[in-house]
């Protein structure tokens, strides 16, 4: 199964009323070289101000961003590209946010999602690792959460790498 630790950023909560308008993935594997960058042009007439702050862009900023469809195209032929194994597995930090957009673009976009219908949730991993619910694996990060995308799904694929290396995670990495 190839591991793909993805993180996105929005201009608001929901897909289709708002827009995803920046998507980084990494696939976990030693080294952590395959990485993935797309800016998305917004796709409804609605945004936040304050989603937009966290993400560092303005509204105008992002009508310059490439349409939804090419950057999932090519996220896809990306993830084909690299992918070793039978399965994608997505991981994320906030999955049941990240997966919600993702999943949503290609459905709407593609009318597929190499993903599937699963994923998984980097903090859940790490609480059933250490077996205790109050505990936060962001401190296992290397790469600074900047919300950047890429950067961010870095340091949690970072902190993924640090679960199986030195905790005992038993996942088999391709």
């Amino acid at each position: 199964m190839s591991y793909v630790m993805v993180d996105v950023e929005t201009d608001g909560e929901i897909p289709g009323d708002y827009s995803m308008i920046a998507l980084g993935a990494v696939f976990v594997r030693p080294g952590l070289a395959d990485t993935f960058y797309g800016r998305l042009h917004p796709i409804s007439d609605k945004w936040s101000d304050e989603a937009l702050k966290v993400s560092g862009h303005t509204r105008e900023e992002t009508r310059c961003f490439e349409s939804a469809t090419v950057v999932m195209e090519r996220f896809e032929s990306w993830l084909y590209q690299h992918k070793v194994g039978p399965r994608l597995m997505f991981v994320s930090d906030n999955n049941g946010f990240d997966f919600m957009f993702v999943s949503w673009y290609f459905w709407h976009f593609l009318r597929r999602n190499p993903f599937g219908h699963s994923s998984t949730n980097l903090g859940s991993l790490y609480k059933g690792l250490i077996k205790d619910t109050f505990k936060n694996f962001k401190h296992l990060r290397q790469t600074k959460h900047t919300h950047n995308p890429v950067d961010d799904a870095m340091g949690n694929a970072e902190a993924l790498l640090h679960m199986k290396e030195k905790m005992g995670l038993l996942i088999t990495l391709e």
